[in-house]
């Protein structure tokens, strides 16, 4: 989380407050998460436990699973890590947006996006 929140920062200097969605993570509860994010002036919004269906990040992680590894035998865990990262990092802004639910008319957060976000 730590240097996810630094980019997060730098990409968005002049913004007061910064509103971050993510799951209920050991990671994104930590104390020193909690205290860097204070810090950088982020604030979380919890999803609910238990609501992957909610998560755009859980669906584009379901697909990259699918798509990279599954039923597959990586030669090693660095050649798994290398397969998905080139994967992801291959994605348009578009096909990253669809493969995460999030261009679906029912995506439960759709008029945040049109109402915040521009479009990508």
């Amino acid at each position: 989380m730590p240097r996810r929140s630094c980019a997060l920062r730098r990409r968005y200097r002049g913004a007061g407050w910064l509103w971050l969605l993510t799951d209920r993570a050991s990671a994104h509860t930590a104390p020193q998460t909690q205290a860097l994010a204070d810090r950088l002036r982020i604030r979380f919004v919890w999803l609910p436990r238990q609501a992957p269906e909610l998560s755009p990040m859980d669906q584009l992680w379901r697909e990259l699973k699918r798509l990279i590894a599954a039923n597959r035998q990586a030669a090693s865990i660095d050649a798994l890590a290398a397969d998905a990262a080139a994967w992801v990092l291959a994605l348009t802004p578009q096909q990253a947006c669809r493969k995460a639910g999030m261009a679906s008319k029912h995506f439960w957060l759709r008029k945040l996006l049109q109402n915040f976000w521009r479009p990508t």
